[in-house]
């Protein structure tokens, strides 16, 4: 492959990585209980050594929620902290920046999980309308989404986003980017479909757009320049998607307001068939082309492009000025070198082991995540 303007370095906020070769956030459910490991410090370390100028962590809880994926990571007390403190410092030494994506699942998350039950809270939504879908195959009888309760304040959501940003800053991350992405509660407020509310939280796209702009707004104070949100406007995942129209007046004027906050980066999934699930024999997303429509809206933000994109596309994307970088996701996960195989030519031939994708039954296993080979160099 020939694709040089990749490995030209990039300044990310306020930090300046290698090259604009990027690790998307991947959930891969191997934390103790909620708390960052061993094994996957070594699975980031692999990975910064690798040849990835910016890693994005997996998404991190900022609260307890029992989501639809077991040993998801959280940062809302000391020992999340130190755990992804230990990650964060190896990455460095190994040459890599590293984001925490922050994230709040909202009505994908199920009551009888068992860490929604500690949490001794309800599941909270922008309404109480139940997303269709899912499989809660760690609950008993693997129920799907149930009816949530509506959020009556929403700012307290914003707190929480705060503080896990704080916490954040003391693991010592080069940043934060906002999980706006894949029908979790961002999208959730973001979509007429999920979002339903008559306050100013609900209703119009600029009252829709609120509380991701408010959420945003108070990650900036602890952050300032180096917060960047990833969004999904194509997307069907967690039953998510509006008229083509209403996706681009809604996202359209988010991204407008988002463009005069000085944010590092807007990440943008482009749309996948492989994630698009079928309801009443139809296809769930609203499929149209994420860069071309939305880049002319951000004048003055950096855009990276995910999924799906290849090293071909992302050189094409970096010349024509309207992508900066590009994350690969499942690529990373096959190849623990991804980054240098592209630099040097070689093939990317690691089959995926979708078997040991999430896990086994124990935590700290590395089968199917840090025992991928390397090339030969």
């Amino acid at each position: 492959m020939s694709a040089p303007s990749l490995f030209t370095p990039l300044k990310v906020g306020s930090h300046t990585i290698q090259n604009r070769i990027g690790m998307a956030a991947l959930t891969r459910s191997r934390s103790s209980a909620t708390v960052p490991n061993q094994v996957m410090l070594d699975y980031y370390v692999q990975r910064a050594k690798g040849g990835a100028g910016l890693i994005v962590s997996e998404a991190i809880l900022v609260t307890r929620l029992g989501t639809e994926w077991p040993r998801a990571p959280g940062i809302w007390e000391q020992a999340q902290i130190d755990g992804w403190k230990k990650i964060v410092d190896a990455v460095h030494a190994a040459g890599s920046k590293m984001y925490a994506q922050l994230w709040h699942v909202g009505r994908v998350g199920h009551p009888q999980a068992p860490e929604q039950i500690k949490a001794g809270i309800p599941v909270y939504a922008p309404s109480a309308i139940s997303a269709r879908g899912g499989k809660f195959r760690f609950i008993e009888g693997m129920p799907g989404y149930t009816t949530p309760t509506e959020v009556p304040d929403p700012t307290v959501i914003i707190e929480l986003f705060k503080k896990a940003a704080v916490n954040a800053k003391q693991a010592g991350f080069d940043g934060v980017e906002l999980h706006g992405a894949n029908g979790y509660l961002i999208s959730q407020f973001l979509d007429s479909t999920s979002n339903q509310r008559t306050d100013k939280w609900g209703g119009s796209a600029e009252n829709r757009s609120r509380f991701p702009l408010e959420l945003l707004r108070a990650m900036q104070e602890v952050w300032g320049q180096d917060v960047a949100i990833k969004i999904s406007p194509a997307g069907g995942y967690n039953d998510m998607g509006m008229p083509l129209q209403e996706t681009i007046d809604t996202y359209g004027h988010f991204l407008t307001e988002v463009d005069k906050m000085g944010l590092a980066f807007v990440a943008f999934t482009r749309y996948s068939d492989l994630l698009d699930p079928v309801f009443d024999g139809k296809k769930r997303a609203t499929p149209h082309d994420v860069i071309e429509t939305y880049h002319p809206f951000l004048k003055n933000t950096p855009i990276w492009a995910n999924c799906g994109v290849t090293p071909e596309e992302a050189e094409a994307y970096i010349q024509s000025g309207k992508v900066v970088g590009v994350k690969w996701g499942m690529l990373w996960i096959a190849h623990p070198d991804l980054g240098r195989r592209l630099k040097e030519g070689k093939p990317l031939d690691n089959v995926l082991d979708f078997v040991h994708l999430y896990g086994s039954e124990g935590a700290e296993d590395g089968v199917g995540y840090t025992d991928y080979k390397e090339a030969e160099y």
